[in-house]
Formats: structure tokens, sequence, C-alpha cells
């Protein structure tokens, strides 16, 4: 990506989180600054699933709401499929 994408790429980190975690089932998702790691909560507030914020095999935190695996390790996060349609083109 070229520096423009950079540039915005960190204002929206500042702004909204560094982070993101996502409901494994309903897709939900909100930003979470590493400072206050600790009041990311475990189930969603949507549907009450699973909201994972961190890789479960390296334990590293993902910055995308449509990542679908790992971007250190490569480990799966969850399926790229979402009510029936994809979350990452092929």
């Amino acid at each position: 990506m070229g520096k423009a994408a950079d540039w915005l790429r960190e204002e929206r980190r500042k702004t909204l989180g560094d982070w993101v975690a996502v409901c494994l089932q309903c897709g939900a998702a909100q930003r979470w600054f590493e400072e206050f790691e600790a009041e990311v909560p475990e189930r969603c507030g949507q549907c009450g699933g699973e909201l994972l914020h961190r890789c479960p095999s390296c334990n590293a935190p993902f910055s995308s709401i449509a990542d679908v695996e790992c971007e250190q390790c490569g480990t799966e996060l969850r399926p790229n499929e979402l009510f029936g349609s994809r979350i990452r083109r092929a």
C-alpha cells in the first residue's frame, strides 16, 4: 500500500482504536486501544457470541474487521463466510 493508505490506517487507529474485536457468531465488531484491552468483553453485546480479539494460536491482535486469517501466523481466525456471503474475496 502507498503512503496515503498507511497514513489513513494510522489516523483511524489513533481515533477509533488500535485493534478490532469480532463476534464469531454475528460478525459485530468493535475497535479497542491496547491500553484498554482488559475492558474488551468476552461476549458480544448484540448476540452473546464469542468476541475474538486475539489470534488463538500466536496471541497477535488483528487490525481489520475483515481478517479471516492471522496476519502473523496464518491461522484461520474464522470462516471466510458470514450469512451466506464471503468476507474476503478469493
